[in-house]
């Protein structure tokens, strides 16, 4: 197929890729035929999959405009996928063009196609490395120029924490995280979530047992545990469709369909 100018040399047209695959599902334009056969066969097996990659992008775009509302203008998102569509360096330097934004994906297609979007942009970067090793985002050069962990930041771990398996440790990536920021700093998690989901969810979750990057789905407590050592803000930790909705028709009647909890704390 052609190469379209967006897409770096060196990234395979014919194969799908799983941050392509979610760019198609948030309604991007950084996908290839390839990557919405995929997602259709996706979706034949989890309805509600799309609806599920949505209520995460709305939550992102209202949480960091909260965040930029708290005065927050630094931020690191980690497990960041393809920078596009309305993601964070669009949302926060649209109210704040200083704000300074650094993408972590751990998936090399991801970090190809963030840096050719991402070109031109001195107060955007991206890095390749895995939550499951903070110190080494924490030490990454591109990180050290635009980020001052002497000032508040914002951390965000959005539908990056259920990869994680327990073996990992994510709750110690996220202490060493936490320990590295300022005070006033800010931490996001949303992650998929078993509770109340439908039997095909959970046939889904054992299929991703085969895959590289498969999905823990962790109960409530088990996500709030996350939060040791933070004050979590209202409302709490809740389904995505129910954190600060802008509209309350916004939430309609099953936001449980989402498949995921979100929540934003700060430390103090």
């Amino acid at each position: 197929m052609t190469r379209p100018s967006w897409a770096p040399e060196g990234i395979d047209l014919d194969r799908p890729s799983a941050s392509r695959v979610y760019d198609y599902f948030v309604g991007g334009m950084h996908n290839f035929e390839i990557d919405r056969m995929l997602a259709r066969q996706i979706e034949e097996f989890t309805p509600n999959v799309a609806e599920t990659m949505r209520a995460n992008r709305d939550l992102l775009r209202r949480c960091v405009r909260f965040l930029v509302d708290a005065g927050i203008d630094q931020f690191l998102d980690i497990g960041s996928g393809i920078p596009t569509v309305g993601n964070v360096h669009e949302v926060a330097q649209a109210v704040n063009p200083s704000a300074r934004v650094v993408y972590v994906d751990i998936d090399p297609v991801a970090v190809a196609h963030s840096r050719a979007i991402l070109d031109g942009n001195p107060a955007a970067a991206v890095v390749q490395a895995d939550i499951g090793d903070p110190d080494a985002i924490l030490a990454d050069p591109e990180v050290a120029r635009l980020l001052d962990f002497d000032q508040p930041v914002a951390v965000l771990a959005l539908g990056v924490l259920h990869f994680v398996p327990d073996a990992a440790d994510p709750a110690g990536c996220i202490v060493r995280l936490r320990d590295a920021i300022a005070p006033g700093s800010y931490l996001a998690i949303t992650h998929a979530t078993a509770d109340g989901q439908p039997e095909e969810v959970l046939e889904a979750q054992k299929l991703s047992g085969r895959t590289s990057t498969e999905i823990v789905l962790r109960t409530k407590p088990e996500i709030a545990a996350f939060f040791q050592g933070w004050t979590i803000l209202e409302p709490g930790l809740v389904q995505l469709p129910l954190w600060r909705p802008d509209n309350p028709a916004d939430v309609g009647d099953h936001p449980e369909r989402s498949g995921a909890y979100g929540g934003i704390a700060r430390k103090d």
